[in-house]
């Protein structure tokens, strides 16, 4: 027999005639699964009705899931019953709560109604939306619903998009065709042996998401520039400038800007007017971050918000922060998005058949092939919501916001520590600087705030967003900060 090959007239899972399946076999009939369908549909429905009773934060100790759980996986399936008790006594109470009302870490972690829904469906269906024939509905759903958020971002229709999971990944997909247009036959030969070296600018607030893309594009990390901000925390174009002529002289070769609106530690939004301008006059590509800003281009008086847009090669929103989508959903627009083609297509022999004859098959905007069929829920959430609802929710953070703000400008002990553009508030202690509050906080497990550095000042950051949080559950979360401050503050 040859090493790796199955002896002559082997055939896996033979079986003799008549035999069927044991009644064990993995699945569920149906009855059974119709019966935990509604059980876990009740438990949803009560988990998100109730789960501003719940701790946010679980006081598990490290590897105590791990050691609670088998440590092999089981020869014999186990009854449903058995694996949806360890569901709510092992797994439950190991979960952050980023749906809680309290929850004010990171980015506005939301559910809604709709988008719990969707995913239900979704997972029922469980179609692979790789080209238009695997899945026709997924294909031209996800092109009906990009060309909704376009329109509501008010992009020109010279940009056409495609859904990834993370912003991370759309980031690093822009600069594929950024590098693409720089570099000669890249996608055919690689960087190998290539000169000049590559330089990606962006500002010492911008996402850590650029430096992965280089990491993966063979760019190099130390190749991306970070860019000193201003007092304002957005990205200073004169050192931008500066940067560039240092790098001409040394014989790099600049590649792109990534302009960011809506950084992650304050929300703030760099000038991408003028940025988009110093793009041009060194033929550089200008990718814009507005995974977490994008969104408040939906309000009238936020117009300001998309200054510069029409001059960018691409841009990534995320919809899963500040536009009620579940996680994950995040659509990057790229200016000719045969561009991001070109990049990518790749049809072997055994996708042929099913790639033919259609206007997009998504599978070709991407590293990835396979791919869930995430437009159902922003289809869904954007439908039952309408665009006045997304409005009214984002005019409600961006209140509870300046509220917030007005707590800390109110007592002498606290001061703002950037300034509050739209969901997210930096604070901190005046004197108390090596007073761990954040952490004081987090530990209660009835809220969760996340920590930050500003221009080397340590800061607490409060991000609003789940169209849960109200007015009453800030005023408790200011309430116990103040009881968190040491006596003699």
């Amino acid at each position: 027999m040859v090493e790796g090959r199955p002896p002559d007239g082997y055939v896996i899972g033979r079986a003799a005639k008549g035999m069927s399946l044991p009644s064990d076999s993995g699945d569920i009939p149906p009855e059974t699964f119709r019966f935990f369908l509604h059980e876990i549909a009740d438990w949803i429905a009560d988990y998100r009705e109730n789960i501003s009773e719940r701790p946010i934060s679980p006081n598990a100790a490290p590897g105590s899931i791990v050691r609670a759980l088998p440590t092999h996986a089981p020869e014999e399936g186990e009854p449903l019953a058995e694996i949806w008790r360890d569901v709510q006594e092992i797994i439950i109470p190991g979960v952050v709560h980023w749906g809680h009302p309290q929850f004010m870490g990171y980015f506005g972690s939301t559910t809604t109604g709709p988008g719990i829904l969707a995913e239900m469906i979704t997972a029922a269906l469980n179609v692979n939306a790789m080209t238009w024939r695997t899945s026709p509905a997924a294909t031209e759903l996800e092109t009906v619903v990009l060309q909704w958020l376009r329109a509501w971002l008010d992009l020109p229709t010279s940009f056409d998009g495609v859904v990834y999971d993370t912003a991370s990944i759309s980031t690093m997909h822009a600069l594929a065709a950024a590098r693409e247009e720089a570099v000669a036959s890249v996608r055919k030969k690689g960087l190998s042996g290539q000169t000049p070296v590559l330089r990606i600018y962006a500002s010492d607030q911008a996402h850590s998401s650029v430096e992965k893309a280089a990491i993966a594009l063979g760019i190099g990390e130390e190749n991306v520039r970070r860019v000193p901000s201003d007092s304002s925390f957005r990205l200073d174009v004169n050192a931008l400038r500066q940067f560039l002529a240092e790098d001409l002289r040394a014989n790099f070769q600049p590649l792109a800007v990534v302009a960011t609106v809506g950084t992650t530690s304050t929300a703030s939004v760099d000038p991408v007017r003028e940025i988009a301008h110093v793009c041009r006059d060194h033929a550089m590509w200008l990718h814009i971050d507005a995974a977490y800003g994008g969104g408040l281009a939906l309000l009238p008086e936020a117009s300001w918000v998309k200054e510069g847009w029409d001059e960018a090669d691409s841009l990534v929103i995320n919809p899963h922060k500040m536009l009620f989508v579940p996680f994950d959903f995040s659509a990057l627009y790229v200016r000719e998005i045969s561009r991001l083609r070109n990049v990518f297509t790749l049809v072997p022999e055994y996708l042929r058949g099913d790639t033919v004859g259609a206007d997009t098959n998504y599978m070709d905007y991407g590293v990835q092939l396979g791919r869930r069929f995430r437009a159902l829920k922003a289809w869904m959430v954007w439908r039952a919501f309408g665009r006045r609802g997304l409005e009214v929710r984002i005019r409600e953070q961006m209140r509870l916001a300046q509220l917030f703000a007005s707590f800390i400008k109110d007592d002498r002990r606290f001061e703002l520590l950037a300034p509050v553009v739209m969901g997210v508030v930096c604070f901190g202690l005046v004197e108390k600087r090596g007073y761990d509050l954040a952490a004081m906080i987090n530990a209660s497990g009835r809220a969760y705030l996340t920590q930050t550095k500003l221009h080397g000042r340590d800061a607490i950051r409060l991000g609003l967003g789940n169209i849960l949080t109200t007015e009453e559950h800030l005023r408790a979360v200011w309430a116990m900060i103040l009881a968190s401050l040491p006596q003699d503050a």
